[in-house]
């Protein structure tokens, strides 16, 4: 379903659940939000009551993902800082998709794309970033405008080419118009 992974020793790697992503995610971001996470910080943030949060800490633990210990604060390792890191990422990239590209309403972007993180790769979610640095840096009128799009990820996001195509469009425009007022004043 995703793409994080975590190797543990001598095992095969093994995929995090959505649920293990949550807490990551919840831990990262209460970590840059205060200086210490603690049990009762994470269960309110995700909505849940502290032994909950405490079983799933264990399993992250284990996993190499967080430091913890019972009654003591809690850190990620490094391994669970990048994965965390990730799953953030994906978040903020489907939210910003859905809110500036396809104009829904922040709040019902953010728990849209809560869901759709778990599922989406990276090689998906780097896709939604080109396609969104398309939108903004290139052309976007013309039937071909697709096509484009194909030809700008084939030439790793050249704006020059943008540029160009741009010009072409504007000029395309133009000689629609001409004909137009040609046609209003019955030429």
């Amino acid at each position: 379903m995703n793409d994080i992974q975590i190797k543990g020793d001598n095992a095969p790697e093994k995929p995090l659940t959505p649920a293990m992503e949550d807490y990551l995610e919840a831990i990262f971001n209460l970590g840059k939000e205060k200086r210490v996470v603690r049990v009762k910080d994470i269960a309110k943030r995700l909505g849940v009551k502290m032994p909950t949060v405490t079983s799933m800490l264990k399993s992250l633990s284990k996993r190499g993902l967080i430091d913890y210990e019972k009654y003591e604060y809690l850190e990620l390792t490094e391994k669970g800082t990048v994965a965390a890191g990730e799953v953030d990422r994906k978040h903020h990239v489907l939210r910003k998709f859905l809110t500036d590209i396809s104009k829904i309403d922040h709040e019902k972007a953010d728990k849209e794309a809560c869901r759709m993180e778990h599922a989406v790769t990276g090689h998906t979610l780097d896709r939604f970033v080109d396609f969104m640095d398309f939108l903004q840096f290139c052309p976007r009128a013309g039937s071909r405008w697709l096509e484009y799009f194909d030809e700008y990820l084939q030439q790793g996001g050249d704006r020059k080419k943008c540029l160009a195509r741009m010009e072409e469009f504007t000029d395309q425009l133009k000689d629609v118009i001409e004909i137009d007022k040609d046609k209003a004043r019955g030429i």
